[in-house]
């Protein structure tokens, strides 16, 4: 078995505006780089589009119906849901992309066809609350990729892993009273969405953050894992593992100040792995999040996908 790379060209077409940072070539960068010969193994899958009973797994019926009614007409332009997440015409099909790129990714490694998948898609999703758009995300994808993973094949036991640099409220917020999916998470603080405490534990203790400083490297980043996160999920035992993987924490990112490098995206990935590997059956699904510089994003993706495939 192989890793599976899904995408679609659809995400694309989510349009911003000039100068906003969460924009089209954040996902061409990555494309071009995973293009390169040394992933020519990568099997290759286009996301289909999500339906409205699948996102209602995490998102109420009259959300998605909001969300539906505020997407702009061919023509139209663009507009705000709030002061940083914006519609253009292509919006809505690539968020319902980016969800069902998730949920085929949970198909293909629950039904052995793939070890393990990389979901390259936007809009990101993280910040999406139950019932809340916000931080450039629409559907919070890989909350609803837990859920599905659930419903669908009866998982008892889910984790989702965030080490984008800004903290998945949206994440924490769906499963926060929730005991049977834990929600790990490392990200800058004080920073946007100002939440992440770590006195923010949830109903059963299944949420743990693990805030770094500004400033904040590699050692810390890796400290944060190995102290706080991985003896967690370890006695957590998940039977799938989802990554929120945002790569804005590395130095070159300009919406943060965390330093890592590729190096530890490389580390996070194989620690991960290892915990897959021992209660998981290596099954984990990886969804891109955020990262805004496209050389540290292209490269840091690159390491992840490779280590993802045991490279």
């Amino acid at each position: 078995m192989s890793t599976l790379l899904i995408s679609h060209p659809a995400c694309l077409n989510h349009l911003t505006g000039t100068g906003h940072p969460e924009r089209p070539d954040r996902l061409r960068a990555v494309e071009e780089e995973l293009a390169k010969p040394k992933f020519q193994m990568l099997a290759r899958e286009q996301a289909p589009m999500a339906e409205a009973d699948v996102i209602s797994l995490c998102h109420p019926e009259d959300y998605i119906q909001a969300i539906r009614d505020a997407s702009p007409s061919e023509g139209e332009g663009m507009i705000r849901l709030d002061a940083d997440t914006v519609m253009s015409p292509g919006s809505l099909e690539a968020a319902l992309r980016a969800v069902g790129g998730g949920t085929l990714a949970v198909d293909e490694v629950m039904n052995q066809k793939a070890s393990n998948a990389f979901v390259a898609v936007r809009p990101p999703g993280h910040h999406a609350e139950t019932a809340r758009p916000m931080g450039f995300c629409l559907f919070n994808s890989a909350a609803i990729a837990a859920r599905y993973a659930q419903k669908r094949y009866g998982i008892e036991r889910a984790a989702i892993v965030d080490f984008d640099v800004h903290h998945g409220n949206g994440s924490q917020d769906i499963f926060w009273a929730d005991e049977t999916v834990m929600y790990c998470s490392t990200h800058e603080m004080p920073l946007y969405p100002g939440t992440g405490a770590l006195s923010e534990r949830g109903e059963h203790d299944t949420i743990v953050n693990a805030p770094l400083r500004s400033g904040d490297g590699g050692d810390a980043f890796r400290e944060a894992f190995e102290v706080a996160i991985l003896p967690r999920l370890r006695d957590f035992k998940p039977e799938l593992l989802i990554i929120s993987a945002g790569f804005d924490a590395h130095t070159r990112d300009p919406l943060a100040n965390l330093n890592l490098v590729e190096a530890d995206y490389t580390w996070v990935t194989k620690k991960l792995m290892d915990v897959a590997d021992d209660s998981a059956q290596g099954r984990i699904v990886s969804m891109l999040e955020g990262g805004y510089d496209l050389q540290g994003l292209a490269y840091s993706a690159a390491a992840h996908v490779t280590a993802l495939m045991r490279g």
